[in-house]
């Protein structure tokens, strides 16, 4: 008795072990500026044509990266009634984004449609749905032992789980919707079952593919067309809306194919990147992801019983998963291990209560690599960044062009720079006023340095190889002022490898703060 009391323990506390890492990962994301709208994907390619709350609010814009589906739907969140004619130019195809409309509109309702919340209820709408899963998930799975905690872990760590997050998008919502749809069925509540589950739906119209998991045999009657219908009857009574709304529906261009075909072919693609040095962390993850998705299916197929609901949920998303098309597989890892959510939720339930060998939970949790591969694509390990605040007013600087990019340690932060460089300040909203730029600098070097906004001399300094104190006052302008650091003074090569840099000087610890305020 002692010992599984102890066993017991260790499990829970390798379950908020595992909480706290998530939370870890996410934490990263978090910006004082911007919040946690990294999440949301947003690139410069839409920065034209987003919604006037986005232009007015600070939400991160990515520079150099593509942007994903999670930045159209958080600009639903902000007209869930699919009424502002801002929403057409700014979403890449309304009708076919605004079917799954649960996570928007709950994203307005939580923020009280207040457009400074909304952007932030709706970045963080995911991680609240993670930890909601989390413990649907303990309780449906009954987590006790090692091979119950695998399977816990390998779900809510999976690929499917973690890239609804990171990208904000909706499938993590409606997978914690099925999940707490199964589990008022198993506690004989079907009613509630069936309206949870046509919530989900709306959340992600792809949960109706687990209505099988709500029949009765036998199997063709009243009873089971019944439940079906009524299953679908909101996603379709939305669906009229939007017709109506905003015009012809779309069904998305790709999404389905020939059975099995494109499977194949994504397997003989995962085989070839493999191979690839330049994509080998992505390639050799999306290949296991891959792997675990058909272990999972196989497994429906060979372990016949469709007495279990949790069987005919599995094998209802195995053969969903065989019709996929090209623009579902595609990519690293792909669309298809969210679509897929609850062909691994249904896996790994099933797995435990048959008692499935080890090695099935093993390999059919191997999206995990790829589900922690993609929590750590962080978006602030560029530029150095500074921010500061007062009087309602958010203050931020960005080192740009000329700087070799944020080096730190736990009690520095630094950029060299190879002897010109330039920074930006910014306010939030726009006010001209004057700031402070306080920092340390040094160089490999002596040489002189200076600092110049609009052709102007803010600074000027001899700078050794000791680390000196400087400071220079800014002038912003309509909320914008450019500051360019320079010198004559040739740089010095770091080392003697290949690739080194040619460094001139260094700037460390900046900060910026209000000359009225106290230091």
């Amino acid at each position: 008795m002692k010992s599984a009391t102890a066993n017991q323990r260790l499990i829970r506390a390798a379950g908020l072990a595992a909480v706290a890492v998530f939370l870890g990962l996410v934490a990263r994301f978090w910006h004082p500026v911007y919040g946690f709208t990294a999440l949301l994907q947003l690139d410069a390619s839409n920065d034209h044509n987003k919604i006037a709350a986005f232009r007015e609010l600070p939400v991160y814009v990515y520079k150099n990266t593509g942007g994903y589906d999670g930045l159209y739907y958080a600009q639903i969140a902000y007209h869930p009634a699919l009424r502002d004619p801002e929403l057409a130019p700014a979403i890449d195809n309304l009708s076919y984004r605004a079917r799954r409309i649960l996570v928007p509109a709950l994203a307005w309702l939580l923020a009280g449609g207040n457009p400074k919340w909304i952007v932030h209820v709706y970045s963080l709408f995911n991680v609240a749905a993670w930890l909601a899963l989390a413990g649907l998930l303990w309780r449906l799975l009954e987590v006790n032992d090692r091979r119950s905690w695998i399977a816990w872990a390998g779900l809510m760590f999976s690929a499917g789980a973690l890239s609804s997050v990171r990208f904000a998008l909706t499938d993590l919502a409606a997978l914690t919707l099925v999940t707490g749809a199964f589990l008022l069925v198993e506690r004989a509540s079907h009613y509630g079952g069936l309206g949870v589950l046509a919530a989900a739906s709306l959340a992600r119209e792809t949960s109706l593919v687990a209505v099988p998991g709500l029949w009765e045999p036998p199997w063709i009657s009243w009873r089971n067309v019944s439940r079906t219908f009524l299953v679908g009857a909101p996603f379709a009574l939305w669906l009229g809306y939007i017709r109506w709304r905003v015009g012809p529906l779309d069904v998305g261009s790709g999404n389905f194919g020939w059975p099995v075909a494109s499977l194949v072919r994504r397997w003989g693609a995962d085989l070839m990147a493999s191979s690839s040095l330049e994509l080998h962390a992505l390639a050799l993850t999306t290949l296991l992801a891959t792997l675990a998705l058909t272990v999972q299916a196989v497994f429906f197929l060979v372990r016949w019983r469709p007495a279990d609901l949790w069987w005919r949920v599995g094998a209802a998303h195995s053969a969903f998963m065989l019709c996929l098309g090209g623009a579902v597989w595609e990519g690293f890892p792909g669309a298809a291990t969210r679509v897929m959510l609850p062909l691994n939720l249904a896996f790994n339930v099933f797995a435990v209560r048959t008692r499935a060998p080890l090695v099935w939970l093993l390999l059919g949790n191997l999206t995990v690599f790829s589900g922690l591969l993609t929590m750590n694509f962080l978006p602030y390990d560029g530029p150095l960044e500074l921010v500061a605040r007062g009087n309602g007013v958010i203050y931020q600087a960005r080192f740009n062009e000329g700087w070799f990019g944020r080096e730190s340690n736990w009690r520095r932060a630094w950029t060299w720079s190879d002897g010109h460089g330039s920074v930006s300040v910014t306010s939030s909203p726009a006010t001209s006023r004057s700031l402070r730029l306080e920092f340390e600098t040094r160089s490999l070097a002596p040489c002189t340095v200076t600092i110049r906004q609009g052709g102007r001399q803010i600074w000027r300094g001899a700078v050794g190889t000791e680390r000196t104190p400087a400071s220079a006052v800014v002038q912003l302008v309509d909320g914008r002022a450019v500051l360019t650091f320079s010198t004559d003074t040739p740089g010095t090569m770091e080392n003697s490898k290949p690739g080194a840099r040619l460094l001139a000087f260094a700037v460390y610890d900046p900060r910026l703060t209000l000359p009225d305020t106290p230091r």
